[in-house]
């Protein structure tokens, strides 16, 4: 029986491994996908947030700041990239301004530093390639770009060297209460082979599952959706058309389009959001891809677009009380 048994290898998960490696524990991740990183953490945006987005109060709002502050200290011990470039929510004449005001509120409340308002002028200074729309800025200082397979894989080297196990192409079919924790039905992908894990606690950071796996469980159904977000990365020809992460003013379906420069050169457009039923659906579309285009000239102009290497798709969970879910489930104990 192991002590603590992670279901998902992306990078919450990994990143759990990692922490649990510190103590005197039998631990295990068990992984669908045939390598880690091959979820929502493979096709996502990169980026390390400042904090000034979140409600204050929230979840997501006290450790997005923590966990942003740990990050120069994180990317050192695991050697991955890291790049405090700063990141700006950009805001055209067609807008209110007093989003900025409410968002850099929210900053202050979060714990977020150094947050200002610019005008026109300093932006310009900062990024000459900006809309001739941009007006004005919430600058943050603190936000970065990291690489997301360099950090998982960081996360889980390390948490394999100092004694977990990874069980690769393994699908977790079922989870069951027993006298002492939990048995997980599971079939080996590669050879259609079942078989029974147990584990004193069940770790659920299985991203778009998660629900499925708490719903097994517990009770309190959760319930996520997929949101589907459709990008474009662009040669590194055109990795220095800005040098912040570009935001624009949030809507209720996110951050909108950001432009951002990679942590290896390159420049990425994205995401769109689109809510799905099916969770395997990170095909890209062509109105999709369309669309960044159109969208991401709203805040940087002459965006290169003909130097676009390739687009991808990938899928985040959303979950209903739009917050983060940790912690053990009230009527299932150790899940």
């Amino acid at each position: 029986m192991y002590d603590v048994a992670i279901i998902g290898a992306g990078v919450t998960g990994s990143a759990i491994a990692r922490e649990l490696s510190r103590y005197q524990l039998n631990v295990c991740v068990i992984e669908r996908e045939e390598d880690v990183c091959c979820g929502t953490s493979k096709a996502n945006s990169a980026i390390i947030h400042a904090g000034f987005d979140a409600v204050p109060g929230t979840l997501k709002a006290k450790v997005n700041v923590k966990g942003n502050a740990m990050m120069d200290q994180i990317a050192k011990e695991l050697d991955i990239p890291f790049k405090r470039n700063g990141s700006m929510v950009v805001c055209t004449k067609d807008q209110d301004p007093k989003g900025l005001e409410v968002l850099m509120e929210r900053g202050k409340a979060n714990g977020v530093p150094d947050l200002q308002i610019l005008d026109r002028e300093a932006l310009i200074a900062m990024e000459p390639n900006l809309s001739d729309d941009v007006v004005c800025a919430l600058f943050a200082p603190t936000g970065g770009i990291v690489c997301p397979f360099h950090m998982t894989m960081g996360y889980a080297e390390n948490a394999c060297s100092n004694g977990v196990e990874f069980f690769l192409n393994t699908q977790v079919d079922d989870i069951k209460k027993a006298e002492s924790g939990y048995e997980l039905t599971v079939t080996h992908t590669d050879s259609g082979e079942k078989e029974i894990k147990t584990a004193k606690v069940v770790i659920n950071a299985a991203g778009v599952y998660a629900d499925t796996l708490n719903n097994m469980v517990s009770e309190h159904k959760l319930h996520i959706t997929a949101r589907k977000g459709e990008y474009m990365l662009l040669d590194k020809d055109a990795g220095k058309h800005v040098s912040h992460t570009i935001f624009q003013l949030p809507s209720k379906m996110g951050k909108g389009v950001l432009v951002s420069p990679t942590v290896h050169g390159n420049l990425l457009v994205g995401p769109t959001a689109v809510d799905v039923e099916d969770k395997e659906a990170i095909n890209t579309t062509q109105a999709g891809l369309d669309s960044l285009g159109r969208t991401a000239s709203l805040s940087v102009k002459n965006v290169p677009l003909r130097q676009v290497i390739t687009s991808f798709a990938g899928l985040r969970a959303h979950e209903a009380g739009d917050d983060f879910v940790i912690g053990e489930a009230e009527d299932a104990k150790g899940f």
